[in-house]
């Protein structure tokens, strides 16, 4: 098997569970991962359609059984708390609805995945990759502390802000599509008896200023909770690095709401975990260049409110490595057919996040809210495929190959 030696950048998701894979076929695969260890906190995320085939085929179900968050499903509630609107999961079917019976943290799905991996394979914590260089045998990588390395592929497993995209490819504002919204999470101490439901309190838009929503979800761990914040900004420019000034952002947005928000607020000033970021999508009219290749968000984010986006890593994942083996490694054949697999599930599931919007979340007006409730009362009367928001059909875009034996053996 030619290119065996392959770099992976980034151990998240896509980035581990590639990583599996490619140890599953006999390449070896590096991890170089910017963070010093396996990160905790984040926020929480589905396994829908096909990606649940991939987790049944690695063998870890129990495992991802145990670190579900047992969730009911989902309460609009007013300023009192009352709930307005429901939905329940059992609507839905397992995988269809903005509530998947499959939820768990984003950290904890990452954990499992490397502790699936970590004795067979070489992670390198704690650095990053600063330099790219491509011939037609090879990669040499450099890194901001290691002595730079020869591969025979790289993948950029490195998210929607990719470093190796930048290096490979060009600058962010080629492919990253601003959705024009913001997203903020983080996990707290709270005794709010949630009863299995994930809580949301919305604020309509009224007089130039857009709708918003905060929201407040069970945890795995009893007594704890994930805080939520959804809202527009326009213009708004923030610094990555500057995670105080983003909490001044979130607590200014904030800072006229009912409910639980005060309480969330200042809880938010000590939250550890605190994610912050601009709602965007990902594309590229190919995903690899040369020797190089992107999987996972870095390629194709739908946007962390779509409800897909681990689906699509994990998914991904699977295809990559599996047309990597079934060429014997041969780059040029297994990238082409890595894209033919999975762009159309890359397309359907970005036109999804496009059209079903924000509008639940962040609607411009009383009345627009108003609809947004009563469509949701409406959902246990419809049949399942029109009430899972064709959320079904899209996670099931893909049929996975069978790639559990290599061409060459």
């Amino acid at each position: 098997m030619e290119n065996r030696d392959i770099l992976v950048s980034g151990g998240g998701i896509a980035g581990a569970a590639l990583a599996y894979w490619l140890r599953r076929y006999g390449f070896r695969p590096t991890v170089v991962e910017r963070a010093p260890a396996p990160r905790t906190g984040g926020h929480g995320i589905d396994i829908r359609g096909t990606a649940r085939q991939v987790i049944e085929r690695m063998g870890l179900v129990p495992r991802i059984q145990d670190a579900r968050i047992r969730n009911r499903g989902m309460a609009w509630i007013n300023a009192k708390g009352k709930a307005v609107a429901t939905m329940n999961l059992d609507v839905f079917g397992p995988s269809g609805g903005p509530v998947a019976e499959w939820a768990l943290l984003r950290t904890d799905l990452a954990r499992i995945l490397y502790d699936a991996i970590r004795d067979d394979v070489e992670y390198v914590f704690d650095d990053a990759i600063t330099g790219v260089r491509q011939d037609a045998d090879g990669v040499t990588a450099t890194f901001e502390k290691a002595e730079p390395r020869r591969f025979d592929l790289l993948v950029g497993a490195d998210g929607v802000h990719s470093a190796v995209r930048g290096l490979a490819f060009g600058p962010d504002d080629r492919y990253v599509r601003d959705l024009n919204s913001f997203i903020a999470l983080y996990s707290i101490d709270s005794d709010a008896d949630l009863g299995g439901r994930q809580l949301m309190y919305t604020l309509p838009g009224r007089a130039g200023r857009p709708g918003r929503t905060a929201a407040l979800r069970p945890l795995a761990q009893p007594g704890r909770a994930m805080a939520g914040f959804f809202f527009r900004d326009p213009g708004l420019d923030f610094d990555r690095r500057d995670t105080a000034a983003q909490k001044r952002v979130v607590a200014r947005h904030f800072a006229d709401a009912d409910w639980e928000v005060p309480g969330l607020l200042a809880k938010m000033w000590d939250a550890t975990d605190f994610y912050f970021d601009r709602v965007e999508q990902v594309h590229l009219d190919t995903w690899s260049t040369g020797r190089t290749v992107l999987v996972g968000d870095a390629a194709y984010c739908a946007s962390p409110m779509s409800g897909i986006g681990t689906s699509l890593a994990l998914v991904g994942a699977y295809v990559l490595a599996g047309e990597l083996s079934r060429a014997d490694g041969d780059h040029r054949t297994a990238l082409a057919a890595y894209e033919a697999a999975m762009r159309q599930f890359v397309d359907r599931a970005q036109e999804f996040a496009r059209s079903s919007g924000d509008g639940g979340l962040l609607p411009d007006s009383s009345w627009q809210m108003w609809l947004r409730n009563q469509s949701v009362r409406a959902l246990p009367y419809l049949p399942r495929r029109i009430a899972g928001r064709g959320l079904e059909p899209v996670a099931h875009t893909v049929t996975l190959a069978d790639y559990a034996t290599p061409a060459h053996h």
